[in-house]
């Protein structure tokens, strides 16, 4: 058996994975179809939509009834195999390929024979899993069974494109109001669990009336887009940031991240970025900060609006 090698992209690959909130989720329709409507094209006892992550094959779909685990260790996974390539692989015969023919889901059940798996891609591009079919029987393919694989497979990615488009904002592309909930709520369990203090940090946005008054929305989406990439570069890709709406924006540092030291890498690179801009128009940035606290934890409503208020403090105090 040949274990895969990681993707050649690999970090990216995870960080859009796990973007999406897909990992882990309970079975839902508009993929089941998929996976129904293949077993029945190719007359199969298996079609799966796989997921792979760090180190495992989780199974965003399956048949009911089936006898397969929930996921499989990445290394022994043929779909693993699948995202390294730019179309579809398939093997007719598992017994017969060097790199499945003693793998345990061949040699033990479900015996595995004949696989063809079509890579699965992600909004930016990154292949995420495969829609693979597989049989117990060694067989053959066609270009027209191919292409029918292909074609199913851009279904599941449409509709992953939709969960993506449902979470990001579309002019920042920062995660939106929903995305940010969904990750946030994740950070912070994983947070609590480890007994780690998290900061939420709350920004919004001086005067950005003025600017949409005096030089048009053009000249404040422009603004935002700005603070959007200011804020990228400055926290780790380990925080969340996003976009909650209007000029409103929220950082979760990842678990046992300094936020002092963080607030000051953010006011030299605002600083920095205000020196190269063209125009007139500064970005100037209100800002409060809470922290979760895992011996005491609050809910993320409740931590936001905390946030939120100790921003308009801060702001009242700039103003006055």
């Amino acid at each position: 058996m040949l274990a895969p090698p990681p993707h050649p992209d690999e970090a990216r690959r995870l960080a859009e994975l796990r973007s999406l909130d897909l990992l882990d989720t309970l079975p839902e329709e508009r993929f089941d179809h998929v996976t129904r409507l293949a077993q029945r094209v190719f007359d199969v006892p298996y079609a799966l939509i796989t997921l792979i992550d760090e180190d495992r094959q989780w199974f965003k779909s399956r048949p009911d009834g089936d006898d397969l685990p929930d996921e499989t260790p990445r290394d022994v996974a043929f779909c693993a195999h699948t995202i390294l390539e730019e179309e579809a692989l398939v093997v007719a015969d598992a017994t017969r390929d060097e790199r499945f023919e003693d793998n345990p889901l061949v040699s033990a059940d479900p015996s595995i024979r004949f696989y063809a798996g079509h890579p699965i891609h992600g909004p930016s591009g990154l292949p995420l899993g495969a829609l693979c079919v597989l049989d117990v029987e060694p067989r053959e393919v066609s270009a027209d069974d191919l292409a029918t694989l292909r074609d199913l497979a851009a279904v599941v990615e449409k509709e992953i494109a939709a969960t993506h488009l449902a979470t990001v904002d579309a002019l920042t592309g920062l995660s939106n109001r929903r995305g940010f909930d969904i990750l946030a709520e994740k950070a912070l369990g994983v947070a609590t669990r480890a007994g780690a203090v998290s900061s939420l940090l709350f920004f919004d946005l001086d005067g950005f009336k003025a600017v949409n008054d005096t030089l048009g929305h053009a000249a404040g989406d422009e603004v935002l887009v700005a603070v959007a990439r200011l804020l990228s570069g400055v926290f780790r890709e380990s925080d969340i940031v996003a976009r909650l709406g209007g000029d409103e924006f929220v950082v979760l540092l990842s678990a046992g991240s300094d936020a002092q030291r963080a607030l000051a890498r953010h006011l030299m690179a605002l600083d920095g970025a205000n020196a190269r801009r063209p125009d007139e128009v500064r970005i100037s940035l209100s800002v409060g900060r809470v922290d979760h606290d895992p011996a005491h934890p609050e809910p993320l409503e409740r931590l936001l609006a905390a946030a939120d208020a100790l921003m308009y403090e801060a702001k009242r105090s700039r103003r006055a």
